[in-house]
């Protein structure tokens, strides 16, 4: 049983956003960066030394750190670590945690996260909170919302794109898979392509991510994508339908060949109820006209049906919560790696 003064946080450490909710109605998403000032300056206009969230976005005077890459914690230099441990920490006090409160938290990672990635989430953890465990994210999802048997969650984020076979028991690795083709990928992608076609553009992946984010699609569209753009300092209108779309479709195959891998892993009793249950979550579920595209690529196992989750910030916070709510703390260990 859950105890009064036990703070509960479900926390999906994202690669470009992350969500935190609670047992007490809490509920925050926010930038996973971390703004450092450049130079005295810096330290002078922002009078702290550092800023967590999406308030970094509206100071240019600081230096930009995303701490988690392809989903996972970035530990190569000093600064790396140190930002890591600062979203943590930024997480748990959107929390509000009281005095007296024990706080537990369950966090997503990455599926098929290795025991070292893992690990690192937990040392970072074990100061910050009083009970920790990490499990997987498409996992979270599927807790979230009662999907524990014959099904199939592709979670695209902007780091990965997680794909977790349901089976009615906890996944195991070969029940999962791990893409590093997924937000981030076609942002990149985006951006070298609008550059290839209209070369004296002033463009960044950041403003490729703006342009996906309000239009991305795949397969047809009925109107072209134009949009403003800076060309030596100058607007101009730009056509990108063509080189949205490809940048889009770029994951897709990926993703359905892990799908076929995970759905002859299902009992062939099943395989048609697996079929007929995939769910995107994610903000790359947001891809207008992916599930269709998926589900025309798989239409040979049958009759494939793909939906997508109603809230992409929250699904996996609030999967975690849900599991955190539903097993005592004190049992954590029995389905996760925990730090106590």
């Amino acid at each position: 049983m859950v105890d009064k003064q036990d703070l509960l946080i479900g926390i999906d450490l994202g690669t470009s956003r992350s969500a935190v909710v609670t047992n007490r109605g809490g509920r925050a998403v926010f930038e996973s960066l971390v703004g450092y000032p450049k130079d005295l300056i810096g330290v002078r206009l922002l009078g702290t030394t550092h800023l967590v969230g999406d308030a970094v976005l509206e100071k240019p005077y600081l230096q930009w750190l995303y701490p988690l890459k392809d989903g996972v914690i970035q530990g190569r230099s000093v600064q790396e670590r140190d930002a890591a441990e600062k979203l943590l920490a930024h997480a748990i006090t959107l929390a509000q945690p009281r005095a007296g409160d024990r706080v537990c938290a369950v966090i997503g990672v990455p599926a098929n996260a290795s025991r070292l990635n893992q690990g690192q989430v937990l040392t970072m953890a074990k100061p910050l909170l009083d009970i920790a465990m990490v499990v997987s994210e498409p996992f979270m999802v599927a807790y979230g919302l009662d999907q524990l048997s014959d099904a199939l969650v592709v979670d695209i984020g902007a780091g990965t794109t997680d794909i977790c076979a349901l089976k009615g028991k906890l996944p195991q690795s070969e029940d999962q898979a791990s893409l590093i083709k997924a937000g981030n990928f076609i942002d990149s992608l985006l951006c070298h392509k609008i550059s290839a076609r209209y070369p004296d553009l002033q463009l960044s992946t950041a403003i490729a991510r703006k342009i996906k984010e309000q239009y991305a699609f795949v397969g047809t569209v009925n109107e072209r994508i134009e949009i403003e753009l800076r060309e030596r300092g100058k607007p101009v209108t730009v056509d990108v339908t063509d080189e949205l779309r490809s940048a889009c479709e770029a994951i897709v195959p990926e993703i359905v060949e892990q799908l076929e891998k995970l759905i002859q892993g299902f009992d062939p009793a099943t395989q048609a109820d697996a079929v007929a249950n995939i769910i995107l979550a994610g903000g790359g579920s947001r891809i207008r006209g992916l599930g269709q595209m998926i589900a025309d690529a798989l239409r040979s196992y049958g009759d494939v049906k793909v939906s997508g989750v109603k809230d992409v910030f929250y699904t996996g916070a609030e999967g975690a919560l849900k599991l955190a709510s539903d097993l005592p703390p004190e049992y954590w260990d029995q389905i996760g790696v925990t730090a106590l």
